[in-house]
């Protein structure tokens, strides 16, 4: 039995770039879903915050657009590293790709020197194959499956501070 280990290595380089990434995205993963939930937590703040940026004296309109600005900095601040996520979940499957092709070309390029007489002489152009393709896609899903989670809790931060926003105000008046 393998260990994870051994696969990283029978991998090759493109299974250590795909193990950085992991390490990179998924430390970026951690670090957004507490920055999100202690926003959350903490929204309430939020919410005072861009209220009391408002100057009453402005224009209705005046005061809905720096409003709208407001949950836009403050949402766009939350925002900041999805992309990376992102990134990542798109890149991952392709650098398994590329060491899958990468393992068929070695195969190909050890059964042209020795000839189809002995499976072995093949066998690990075909194990490297497999495993990055693996390799991207234990790295990609994870990955997507958190900047979808992610992304679409940041909508519904937009859409409860708005909310809460609008019924502060309009309580008041």
């Amino acid at each position: 039995m393998q260990t994870l280990f051994n696969y990283i290595q029978a991998g090759g380089n493109t299974m250590y770039i795909l193990l950085a990434f992991n390490i990179i995205g998924l430390t970026t993963i951690i670090y957004k879903l507490i920055q999100v939930h202690y926003f959350k937590y903490k929204q309430e703040n939020a919410v005072k915050e861009i209220i009391d940026n408002i100057d009453k004296s402005l224009s209705l309109s005046m005061q809905k657009s720096l409003i709208e600005d407001g949950i836009i900095i403050k949402v766009s601040s939350l925002d900041y590293g999805l992309n990376t996520i992102k990134t990542i979940a798109s890149i991952a499957p392709l650098l398994g790709l590329l060491g899958t092709v990468l393992g068929v070309l070695f195969s190909f390029e050890s059964i042209s020197k020795n000839g189809l007489g002995d499976p072995s002489v093949f066998a690990s152009g075909i194990s490297l194959a497999l495993i990055t393709t693996i390799g991207g896609l234990v790295v990609a899903i994870p990955h997507y499956i958190a900047y979808n989670h992610l992304a679409s809790t940041l909508d519904k931060i937009e859409v409860e501070l708005k909310k809460n926003i609008n019924n502060i105000l309009f309580k008041e008046k």
